[in-house]
C-alpha cells in the first residue's frame, strides 16, 4: 500500500458548515464494507434494495427511496418530477433552493421559484397564499408544490402540526408539498418525534433525505411518500446526472445511517452542542442572538472587527454583512472544548473592544 499524506490538521474543526466535517466512523466503515466483488450497476444491488427497506421502515410501506449524488440534485430531481414543464415552486426566500444552488432549479430543473419573505425562515398557509393564485393564466408560471426546508435556512424547525397546516391548505388547492431535508435529522431531534410524524404523517408528498451533513461522505435520497405527485423518477434521475453507476456506496452510507439510531445520535450531538454554544454566548455583553435555536446553528450579531479577528480561531460565515449576523454551525464531530474555547476566545476578544 503507497504512503498516504495528510495535508491538512485533522484535530481543526470550525463551525462554518456542518458539510466541513468529515466522515463518521461508522459510515466510513459501512462503506468500506460495501466494497469487494461485484454488485449490479445502477442500483440493482443489496444496498440499495436495503436502503428501501429502510425508508419504508422511517416513513411508510408506500416510501421509497431513489438514492442521488448531492442534496442540490436531489431537490432539482424531487421538483421536476412533481411538476410539469410550466410549473412553479412557493418557497421561503432564505430556501436553500432560492439562495444557495446557483439557481439550479430553475436552470436544471426548468422552473420557476416563487419566493416568500419570512422572518424566521418558514412558512405558513398565509403565506403560501401570496403565490397560490393564477391556476389557468398562461401568462403566469402555474404553482404546484409548495417547499419547506426542514430544518430551515435559519435554524428554525417545523413542528408537525405547522406541516399538516400547510398540506392541507396545499393539498386543498391541487399543489404538492416538498420537504428539503437536507438537516431533517436535526429536526428530528429537537422534535423527539419520528421522521414520518412531520412527513408521511403530516401529508409531506416527497422529502429530499439529507446525508451528507449528518457524517456521510456523499449522497443524498429523493424519498416519494406518495406514487401519484411525481412522474418519471427513474427517467429525471438519468438526465439530471444524478443516476450513480456505483450506487451501492451511496446507498451503504445512507443504509449506515439510518438502519439504527445513527443519524438520530449525531444529530443530537450536533444540536447539543449548539445550544451548548448558544448558553456560552448569551451571557457575553456584546452579543445578540437573532433566532431561536433549534437545530445545530447559532446565528448572532457580534461587532464585525470581533468576528475577523475571531475566525482565526474557528472559521465561520457572515450571514448578513450589512447587519453585522453571522452563523455559528455545529456538526456530529463538534467536541465540548471546541465550544467551550470559542467562547472563551469571543469573550477576549470582546474584552478588546
Amino acid at each position: 500500500m503507497g504512503r498516504v499524506n495528510r495535508l491538512h490538521d485533522t484535530e481543526r474543526r470550525e463551525l462554518a458548515s456542518d458539510n466541513y466535517a468529515g466522515v463518521h466512523p461508522e459510515v466510513l466503515a459501512a462503506i468500506a464494507a460495501a466494497n469487494g466483488g461485484h454488485q449490479t450497476a445502477y442500483g440493482g444491488d443489496a444496498y440499495t434494495a436495503r436502503l428501501r427497506e429502510v425508508a419504508a421502515q422511517h416513513f411508510g410501506a408506500g416510501a421509497h427511496a431513489y438514492p442521488v449524488f448531492n442534496g442540490t440534485g436531489a431537490n432539482v430531481l424531487a421538483l421536476q418530477s412533481a411538476l410539469p414543464r410550466w410549473g412553479a415552486v412557493i418557497c421561503a426566500e432564505t430556501a436553500h433552493i432560492h439562495t444557495d444552488e446557483n439557481a439550479a432549479p430553475e436552470r436544471v430543473g426548468g422552473l420557476k421559484l416563487l419566493t416568500v419573505p419570512t422572518p424566521d425562515g418558514k412558512l405558513t398557509p398565509e403565506l403560501v397564499a401570496r403565490h397560490a393564485w393564477g391556476w389557468g393564466d398562461e401568462h403566469r408560471a402555474q404553482p404546484g408544490v409548495v417547499s419547506l426546508t426542514q430544518s430551515t435556512e435559519l435554524g428554525t424547525t417545523y413542528t408537525p402540526d405547522e406541516v399538516r397546516a400547510i398540506t392541507e391548505h396545499a393539498h386543498g388547492l391541487g399543489m404538492r408539498v416538498h420537504m428539503d431535508g437536507a438537516r431533517i435529522a436535526n429536526a428530528a431531534a429537537w422534535l423527539d418525534a419520528p421522521l414520518r410524524a412531520f412527513t408521511t404523517d403530516a401529508g409531506v408528498d416527497l422529502v429530499s433525505l439529507g446525508g451528507t451533513k449528518n457524517g456521510a461522505m456523499f449522497g443524498e435520497a429523493v424519498v416519494v411518500l406518495d406514487p401519484t405527485a411525481v412522474t418519471g423518477v427513474d427517467f429525471l434521475r438519468k438526465i439530471d446526472m444524478q443516476l450513480a453507476s456505483k450506487m451501492r456506496f451511496v446507498s451503504a452510507q445512507l443504509v449506515a445511517l439510518f438502519e439504527d439510531d445513527l443519524w438520530l445520535r449525531s444529530a443530537r450531538h450536533a444540536n447539543a452542542m449548539a445550544a451548548r454554544l448558544r448558553a456560552g454566548v448569551e451571557r457575553l455583553d456584546g452579543v445578540a442572538l437573532t433566532l431561536p435555536t433549534q437545530a445545530n446553528a447559532v446565528f448572532a450579531v457580534v461587532p464585525p472587527p470581533v468576528a475577523e479577528r475571531l475566525r482565526e480561531v474557528r472559521r465561520f460565515y457572515d450571514w448578513d454583512p450589512a447587519t453585522g449576523s453571522v452563523r455559528w454551525m455545529c456538526s456530529f464531530d463538534t467536541t465540548e472544548d471546541d465550544v467551550d474555547g470559542f467562547v472563551a476566545a469571543l469573550e477576549g476578544e470582546l474584552a478588546r473592544v
